[in-house]
């Protein structure tokens, strides 16, 4: 018993150091490494949402050497992504550089995307329940709508088929102000504020500047819109 209590943290030592040893062992630089690690650049930079799958369009073979740590490094990058893109990088070992080269990146980008599951008529309120969700690569399909927008703020802006996907121009904003409804007009100048009655020549959503006339006068002028109905006149 004194013998294996003697022993124990010497024993524990060693294997600590087998661990690190281990830990610090170098190793080459794999392909699947080399990359996840440009796909994650990319997707940092470019601020992408999604699954972003690359492929090496051209042969590619790693360094020979082998290193504790490697790093990969984006020198140049596309000025926007796509199926298809050349970016330059460095390839470092233990902090020396061991290639430096342009290479050739086939790339998908998954991600849910919204498509009919029944005929969507124009002006009809955006309903996530009469809708399906499709896996689609966002490069091939760049117009889609990803199952992460929509809500009943939306309206349909132009009829969907079923079995189709949903784009972003089959969508609109639905509109707080319409064409030919009556809206209240605010308007301010320092401590003077007055409201009147006009008429909208136009739909617009919160935030837009839109076009009403005085029914009176006839006159017409730009407001933007703040509420339902509500448009206000800044000078």
């Amino acid at each position: 018993m004194k013998l294996a209590r003697f022993f124990a943290p010497l024993l524990l030592c060693l294997a600590c150091l087998g661990t690190a040893s281990a830990e610090t062992a170098a190793t080459p630089l794999t392909r699947d490494r080399f990359i996840s690690e440009l796909a994650r650049q990319l997707t940092l930079h470019f601020n992408l949402e999604g699954d972003l799958q690359l492929d090496l369009l051209r042969p590619w073979s790693p360094p020979a050497q082998v290193a504790t740590a490697w790093d990969i490094e984006i020198a140049e990058y596309p000025v926007l992504p796509s199926a298809s893109m050349l970016v330059r990088c460095r390839i470092l070992g233990d902090a020396e550089l061991l290639a430096d080269s342009t290479i050739v990146l086939r790339a998908s980008l998954w991600r849910d995307a919204w498509i009919a599951r029944q005929p969507l008529p124009i002006g009809s309120t955006f309903d996530p329940s009469v809708l399906d969700v499709r896996r689609v690569d966002l490069f091939r399909d760049r117009d889609a709508l990803p199952a992460s927008v929509g809500d009943r703020n939306y309206i349909i802006a132009r009829t969907v088929n079923t079995s189709r996907l949903l784009t972003w121009h089959d969508i609109a904003r639905r509109p707080l102000v319409k064409k030919g409804s009556l809206v209240e007009v605010s308007a301010a100048d320092g401590m003077l504020s007055i409201t009147m009655k006009a008429v909208a020549m136009e739909n617009g959503g919160p935030g837009d500047t839109v076009t009403v006339r005085n029914p009176e006068s006839r006159k017409e002028f730009a407001a933007m819109v703040v509420d339902e109905n509500r448009v206000q006149v800044r000078f």
